[in-house]
């Protein structure tokens, strides 16, 4: 076992569903901001020639992240396959085999997180959190999320769109993640 760190307190109070989803929340707004990047066309003519089709395509990949997190989201929440199939347009099965790698990787992190809370990276000299970084630091996660949320008057006036409705640790018994195809 490695040295706490500081935020293992903060991160025992939220649930893994709470966890779950500060990370689609933070994964929104990457996407958000992406695509908010696409709207302006003052600096076009500064922009080399298809670097609107990059942007695109970098938008693309962080909404399929997005998408990764809110099925581990579902999952977390209790979820079957079947409910998150019906939103995917496919089989139960086909959501299952496509999205079970992020589920693992999910559980995988969350297992290891307070045991070894980082990871060396390919280097082997940095130290990097094995979980996503808005569950490894869930307060200030909810603070730049609800910030982020107040300024593009999500929640109309709400300084906490984001933190308010998060599920807590004491507020919910741990469910086992559904796995199962439940």
């Amino acid at each position: 076992m490695s040295e706490p760190t500081l935020y293992d307190h903060d991160r025992a109070a939220y649930s893994r569903e709470g966890l779950a989803r500060l990370v689609l929340a933070d994964h929104a707004t990457e996407v958000a901001d992406s695509a908010a990047g696409l709207v302006g066309t003052r600096n076009d003519v500064d922009t080399g020639l298809a670097g609107r089709v990059s942007q695109a395509r970098q938008l693309i990949e962080l909404a399929e992240r997005t998408l990764n997190s809110a099925v581990v989201y579902e999952v977390e929440r209790g979820s079957s396959w079947a409910q998150i199939a019906a939103y995917l347009g496919v089989s139960a099965e086909q959501a299952r085999e496509r999205h079970t790698p992020d589920v693992h990787a999910w559980n995988s992190a969350w297992t290891s997180a307070f045991e070894e809370p980082y990871r060396l990276d390919e280097t082997g000299r940095k130290r990097m959190p094995q979980l996503p970084t808005a569950a490894y630091d869930p307060n200030w996660a909810c603070t730049q999320l609800d910030r982020w949320a107040f300024l593009r008057h999500v929640g109309i006036d709400d300084r906490q769109a984001v933190s308010a409705g998060l599920v807590m640790v004491d507020t919910v018994d741990e469910p086992v993640p559904a796995e199962n195809g439940s």
